[in-house]
């Protein structure tokens, strides 16, 4: 689903060049959950701009589900994105003056989806919100802004999703159910999933952990596979 190939970043400074990465390389099947680790500065937030075709890389490759994203221009790339990618940040990035289900459903109905209303219900039902459809994002908890930006995000049914340190604005106990809710829809929607994360608990709980430090990848290994589960009250 996914390929990096000897990804190098640099930045200049003055007459040199600053590397943020270097020769970093990896592939992630369709449906994998992958975490991506390391420090401040290590490089992990780049790294995902460079996968998801943010940015480009200075020298190197990225084939995402078969196209080289290296090969394509910004037009193309955020046609694609459209199409495949799904992303969380750690801010939320609700609309404010949008209700919960209001912001699920427009990425929605600017695709022409005429179920639009129907599917948007349907998956704040399956994070646990089926109840709070008419709710302003100020009137949800952390907690629960993170899981409609999390239904969102699926709403489209991309082929893979990319999260930005997606519990870096909520608590240990709320963040751990936060990554056993992308695992739960990690495994029934089949799309993959990359998060970033600084999170060394959390990570573990990914089916494969990439850790970096200083731009390299020093670490490539099995976690444990999400062995936290959902409460009830996210769904089914």
């Amino acid at each position: 689903m996914l390929v990096a190939r000897a990804l190098t970043k640099e930045y200049r400074s003055g007459t040199s060049a600053l590397a943020v990465l270097r020769e970093v390389s990896f592939e992630i099947p369709q449906g994998a959950f992958l975490a991506i680790v390391g420090p401040s500065g290590s490089g992990k937030t780049t790294l995902l701009g460079l996968l998801a075709g943010l940015d480009q890389p200075s020298r190197g490759e990225v084939i995402l589900d078969g196209a080289d994203l290296t090969q394509l221009d910004e037009d193309a790339r955020a046609k694609l994105r459209g199409e495949k990618v799904g992303f969380i940040f750690q801010s939320f990035q609700l609309i404010p003056t949008l209700t919960a289900q209001e912001n699920v459903q427009v990425p929605l109905e600017l695709r022409g989806r005429r179920d639009a209303a129907e599917r948007a219900r349907d998956l704040l039902t399956r994070v646990g919100l089926g109840d709070r459809t008419d709710h302003f994002p100020t009137q949800l908890s952390g907690g629960e802004q993170q899981r409609v930006a999390i239904a969102r995000a699926f709403a489209n049914e991309p082929r893979i999703l990319f999260a930005d340190e997606p519990t870096g604005n909520l608590d240990g106990a709320t963040g751990a159910r936060i990554v056993a809710l992308l695992d739960q829809l990690n495994r029934e929607s089949g799309a993959t999933v990359v998060i970033v994360t600084h999170d060394l608990t959390l990570a573990e709980h990914a089916q494969r952990v990439i850790r970096l430090r200083d731009g390299v990848v020093i670490e490539d290994r099995a976690g444990r596979g999400a062995e936290i589960t959902a409460p009830a009250e996210f769904g089914a």
